[in-house]
């Protein structure tokens, strides 16, 4: 069953399923505080979460390109030396 999101309010949370009606009907002032603080905590993890995953892979990377390109730097040293 769709929550028709044109509805009025109340209408909304009869809507709702039976056990979400009383969580939300016993929540007090400073819960709600809490649930938003927990939501923007949630949002900025993840942020961090995804600029961290892509730091870890950045310099994994970098590391990987560059001891490819020592060991090509001394190939070419190598064959340079043998042609002289």
């Amino acid at each position: 069953m769709a929550i028709d999101p044109n509805a009025n309010p109340a209408h909304r949370f009869n809507e709702l399923p039976d056990e979400t009606q009383e969580f939300l009907s016993q929540l007090r002032g400073d819960d709600i505080e809490n649930l938003k603080d927990g939501l923007r905590l949630v949002m900025a993890m993840r942020t961090v979460g995804g600029l961290v995953k892509w730091l870890i892979v950045g310099i994994v990377g970098t590391f990987i390109a560059t001891v490819m390109l020592y060991e090509n730097i001394l190939k070419v040293l190598n064959w340079l030396s043998q042609s002289k």
